[in-house]
């Protein structure tokens, strides 16, 4: 049998190329005469740029830019020369300047961390000629709905409200955004492509703030807060931006609404919604990604395909590698079975998209945390008891 691994990386635990290898050997001690083909793949979150670099090589070009919190962390724009009918494009990954793990648990603060580093990544990228640049969005530590990144590509913050955090964003006026518009007329002249992890919305339940900042360390308060905020600097843009972004004909929607409202304007704590303000193109990292790699002809070349991530549960559906690959692998009837550290979704919800069956790497609380104290080891034991379930070598 011929098996297609395809998996995400598993939070901060396991990039996607080391997951894939415990993948591989743990269905290989369980069904050794199966075929393997490993492919890696990212959602536009940690390990994007390693993942689009193994597959379209390039020059990987180191840079220091402004950590979440102000520290200076190392970054790379990842520049690959123009090849068929696709331009010089230069790949930066946010995770590398505004990622979760760049700040300890214990100064955890969306409404404190800064995407400042992002803007100086976009920056170092347009330094290398290229006429396109694809910002991979994800695993972000922020909440500021990318007004930080906009002081980095040089918008004025004289009064210190744009580069301060989200929780800052609540006092800006209408002065603090005057010079968007010049702004985006200098990047009018290269192709800027956002790939998002999520393909959530700027505002509401599943939105930025309600739905991931939490998990950077707002209390349920400080969410709520920061959902004003983002949606003070949403009005603020759609002023500034004027008839540069055109309402809605269709609901009579303001430019601003609109951009708040496209399907990844709330990945990485809104940075979707700085990035389409500035004339970015917003589009499913996890698909971009997809068709980079030639996913598909994967697929249609295999029996079963095994992806996984750290935590599957609601994100996943939204735009995330699991979802991706199961829709990709629909059109060839190629079974899809995820390998995740924790499974939080139904059978109803797998269904619905597409996946034949999930096994979680720890069901219980001591089993997550020996998969946090050996996630290798403990992703490779799992994945013999699958091979010997989906093997019909095993059978």
């Amino acid at each position: 049998m011929r098996v297609l691994l395809a998996p995400d990386s598993f939070g901060s635990s396991l990039t996607a190329p080391e997951a894939a290898e415990a993948l591989r050997a743990g269905w290989l001690a369980g069904a050794p005469h199966d075929e393997i083909v490993a492919c890696p793949l990212a959602d536009g979150g940690p390990g994007f740029v390693e993942t689009i670099h193994s597959s379209l090589g390039g020059q990987v070009i180191p840079v220091t830019v402004t950590g979440p919190l102000g520290d200076p962390v190392p970054a790379v724009v990842l520049l690959v020369p123009a090849h068929d009918d696709v331009p010089a494009t230069a790949y930066v990954e946010t995770a590398q300047a505004i990622g979760l793990p760049l700040v300890p648990p214990d100064r955890r603060d969306p409404g404190r961390t800064t995407t400042r580093g992002v803007g100086e990544l976009l920056r170092h990228a347009r330094t290398t000629g290229a006429a396109r640049v694809v910002v991979g969005l994800g695993g972000s530590s922020t909440n500021d709905g990318g007004a930080g990144m906009l002081v980095g590509l040089g918008l004025s913050d004289l009064a210190g409200r744009l580069g301060s955090g989200g929780a800052a964003l609540v006092g800006l006026q209408p002065e603090d955004v005057a010079g968007l518009r010049e702004l985006r007329r200098e990047w009018e002249g290269v192709e800027v492509v956002a790939a998002c992890d999520v393909d959530v919305p700027l505002l509401g339940l599943q939105g930025a703030s309600a739905g991931f900042a939490p998990q950077k360390g707002a209390s349920p308060q400080q969410a709520q807060e920061l959902e004003a905020a983002l949606g003070h600097l949403s009005r603020l843009v759609g002023a500034a931006l004027g008839s540069v972004e055109r309402p809605d004909l269709l609901s009579g929607a303001p430019g601003a609404a609109r951009l708040a409202a496209v399907p990844g304007a709330g990945a990485a704590g809104g940075l979707g919604f700085g990035l389409a303000a500035l004339g970015a193109r917003l589009v499913g990292g996890a698909a971009l990604v997809a068709d980079e790699v030639g996913l598909a002809d994967r697929i249609a070349a295999a029996d079963v395909v095994v992806t996984g991530e750290g935590r599957f549960d609601w994100q996943s559906l939204h735009g995330k590698v699991v979802s991706e690959v199961a829709a990709r692998a629909v059109p060839f009837a190629v079974p899809v079975v995820v390998v995740a550290g924790q499974v939080l979704v139904g059978r109803h919800e797998l269904a619905e998209v597409g996946v034949a069956a999930a096994y979680a790497v720890g069901t219980s609380p001591d089993e997550v945390e020996r998969a946090l104290a050996d996630p290798a080891g403990t992703l490779r034991a799992r994945a013999v008891r699958v091979a010997r379930t989906w093997s019909p070598t095993r059978r």
